[in-house]
């Protein structure tokens, strides 16, 4: 299934960033992760290779995963735009809208235990899909959030995006220990 959503990604014309993007990034990683990250969009490495979290955020977000006792093998990591916007601008809504099925088809697919959301984009569009209304990522980070759906019970932990540390060494502590949280709802 999730090979059949990375082929639609590749061929995706809904939203002007299709003209932009160099490659699509549809996520990778284990197709049965329990543990499924969820960024906002891919950055300029992310565009040039066509795979999540391979630039300066990829090196943190690999350290993170370390820290936690998990591989980028083990985890699903996606976004919940699948192209680079101009200049990694924020996502705008009809960006969103035309993108995020694809996400909510990867989830479904996946169906992890585990749903991180890293920084505020991704927090605000996953919390309110379960009746959670989203606070700011500085106020609700590394907090578990546990749901029951009708499938089974998950997990949503929002987390300060690996892209913070770059833009503000001070806060590798936050998110260390943001991910020790993760680390410890897997044992």
């Amino acid at each position: 299934m999730l090979k059949e959503i990375a082929v639609e990604i590749q061929a995706c014309r809904k939203c002007g960033l299709c003209e932009t993007r160099n490659n699509p990034v549809p996520g990778e990683g284990d197709p049965k992760a329990k543990i499924v990250f969820v960024g906002e969009a891919p950055g300029y490495n992310e565009d040039m290779q066509g795979k999540p979290f391979v630039g300066a955020a990829g090196n943190v977000f690999e350290e993170l995963l370390a820290s936690a006792g998990l591989k980028k093998a083990d985890v699903f990591v996606t976004n919940i735009l699948k192209c680079r916007p101009p200049s990694n601008r924020n996502p705008v809504p009809d960006e969103i809208r035309a993108c995020t099925p694809y996400l909510d088809r990867q989830l479904k697919a996946i169906s992890p235990d585990t749903v991180c959301t890293l920084g505020n984009f991704a927090t605000a569009y996953i919390l309110p899909k379960f009746g959670i209304r989203p606070d700011a990522i500085g106020k609700i980070h590394g907090q578990v959030i546990n749901v029951d759906t009708l499938e089974h019970h998950l997990r949503i932990i929002p987390m300060y995006h690996p892209a913070t540390v770059a833009y503000n060494p001070n806060m590798k502590k936050v998110l260390i220990d943001d991910w020790k949280v993760l680390a410890g709802t897997q044992k």
